[in-house]
């Protein structure tokens, strides 16, 4: 059995006396529509909630859970790039975009950030370490996959009440089976990424056919 995040890499910067240690992590690269979204979170060492884990590791009713216990003990917030944001910057530099706004947002600015990924975002402007596969590693990065996932998973079941059809509300605009047949049928709305490649094609589809 593997073990899960733990509090270490938040200890080893605490011994190098950075005082205000956070983690971030995003939500969002690989779907088709809608934003991509980051949380960061300063957790008190004395009060972690317990289960802490990878998001997607965790069931839909165990991360609302746990993303409640989260808000209710720890400094957090959540920043996000639109659909917009992503197709002029690509998802790479949009994710990092969310994630410096989700870094920025905190009640107080941390003096170290753990990163999920090999890549700091660039403009960060504090102290950073990368932490691959840091959402199993660390429990700042654990908390901050939950919360960023709980939140765009409401963004997207909103989203799906304006758009009927795509199945937001269970694939969270992930390129599923049904969301495909769906952009097909019932073509692309202004909340899909069009420079992904399956919304780019059905594009390009809909000009040729009316030219």
């Amino acid at each position: 059995m593997t073990a899960g995040p733990d509090f270490s890499f938040e200890r080893a910067a605490l011994a190098r006396g950075l005082a205000c240690v956070a983690g971030t992590d995003e939500v969002g690269r690989g779907p088709l529509c809608g934003p991509v979204v980051a949380a960061a979170v300063r957790l008190d060492p004395a009060r972690i909630p317990v289960g802490l884990n990878d998001s997607k590791k965790l069931t839909a009713a165990r991360r609302e859970a746990l993303c409640a216990e989260i808000r209710a003990v720890a400094e957090v917030s959540v920043g996000a790039a639109d659909v917009a944001e992503i197709d002029r910057l690509n998802i790479l530099h949009a994710s990092h975009l969310a994630m410096c706004r989700a870094v920025a947002g905190l009640p107080r600015r941390p003096d170290h950030v753990l990163v999920d990924g090999n890549r700091i975002p660039p403009g960060l402007g504090i102290g950073a370490e990368a932490v691959v596969k840091g959402d199993a590693r660390s429990l700042s990065i654990a908390a901050a996959s939950i919360v960023a996932k709980v939140w765009r998973d409401r963004i997207m079941v909103d989203l799906a009440q304006q758009h009927p059809g795509y199945g937001w509300e269970r694939n969270a605009g992930y390129p599923t089976r049904d969301h495909l047949e769906a952009l097909r049928n019932l073509g692309v709305t202004p909340h899909h990424r069009r420079s992904f490649k399956p919304v780019h094609n059905i594009l390009c589809q809909v000009k040729s056919i009316s030219s």
